[in-house]
């Protein structure tokens, strides 16, 4: 079996082509039907769609009777496939940033780490803070939840908290999420 490439299946096409579309009649749109659009046999659309040498594509298939494109279709499929990178790449990606204290950590580190997740903040990413109990700390609990809720409580006007204080086996987490307006 070495050698082999892994089996693939065949990915189905989106749309139905000129022959593959079942439907008696459709419903044509576009330019070369007068008036934008037209009902006829689709035999009669098919045959229209070749002599202008394009494709006869299934649009709307639910609509009664399907609403079908004379288009080239590679053009067609092209265009999708670019519109679907864009949407893709346009999407908000989350970014994560995080921020550890230990449950004796002093007031000037405080500061100096709420700092930083200001600008986290301001930047649009979320805040992940976490308390790290580290051998006998883990007796100190109490003084971590109360450090996580002090800095969700200096955050809140850069944040809203997503999540409040949490242990997760040695660790104390808490989330802050950016408020919307505050992106630069």
């Amino acid at each position: 079996m070495r050698g082999r490439k892994p089996f693939k299946p065949r990915q189905e096409e989106p749309y139905k082509v000129n022959s593959k579309i079942r439907a008696r009649e459709v419903r044509v749109v576009g330019d070369f039907v007068e008036g934008g659009n037209a009902v006829m046999a689709t035999d009669a659309a098919v045959r229209l769609a070749q002599e202008n040498d394009l494709d006869l594509v299934e649009i709307s298939p639910s609509a009664n009777p399907p609403v079908c494109k004379v288009i080239d279709y590679a053009k067609f499929k092209y265009e999708q496939k670019k519109k679907q990178k864009e949407i893709k790449a346009n999407a908000a990606k989350t970014v994560v940033k995080e921020i550890r204290f230990g449950p004796n950590t002093d007031d000037h580190d405080f500061d100096f780490k709420l700092k930083h997740a200001i600008n986290f903040l301001k930047e649009g990413a979320k805040v992940k803070a976490y308390v790290h109990f580290v051998g006998r700390t883990i007796v100190f609990k109490e003084r971590g939840e109360m450090l996580l809720l002090k800095f969700a409580q200096a955050l809140e006007e850069y944040g809203q908290v997503e999540q409040l204080p949490k242990m997760e086996g040695k660790r104390m987490n808490i989330f802050v999420s950016p408020k919307a307006g505050n992106k630069k």
